[in-house]
């Protein structure tokens, strides 16, 4: 598990956190568990309601829309973003093939987040901009 301090570090390098002051990291830190997760396990699933927003700490996960991979995040990467702020089902299957370990927020902490800190609306919306199928836009 990692320390509070590892945490903050770890936070520090995920591009959507990049600016952020040691006390908005300690905040962030505060809000996400972390949780190792073995080889096959389902983070989200295509169709479903949203409840988490993950941040991937070690390991890799594949994104899958409709069955096709259509990209791979691993250390420092993002995801859950689009079913909490759109409040649309998940608009992809993410899997581990191997064991990872990620940071994992509540809906409800996520949007608690964006409202204290609105320098990170910017960074949610594009990502969910560049993230959002075909179907969605």
């Amino acid at each position: 598990m990692l320390r509070k301090d590892a945490k903050i570090e770890l936070l520090k390098r995920v591009p959507l956190f990049e600016g952020c002051s040691k006390s908005e990291l300690q905040r962030i830190a505060l809000l996400a568990d972390e949780i190792i997760l073995p080889a096959g396990r389902t983070l989200t699933k295509e169709g479903e309601r949203g409840h988490e927003f993950f941040v991937v700490v070690e390991g890799e996960v594949e994104v899958r829309r409709n069955g096709r991979l259509v990209r791979k995040l691993s250390a420092g990467d993002f995801f859950g973003e689009i079913a909490l702020v759109a409040d649309v089902p998940r608009t992809a299957t993410v899997t581990a093939p191997g064991p990872v370990r990620v940071l994992v927020m509540t809906a409800r902490d996520f949007r608690t987040l964006m409202k204290e800190m609105p320098s990170l609306q910017p960074k949610v919306i594009y990502a969910l901009a560049m993230r959002l199928p075909p179907e969605f836009q």
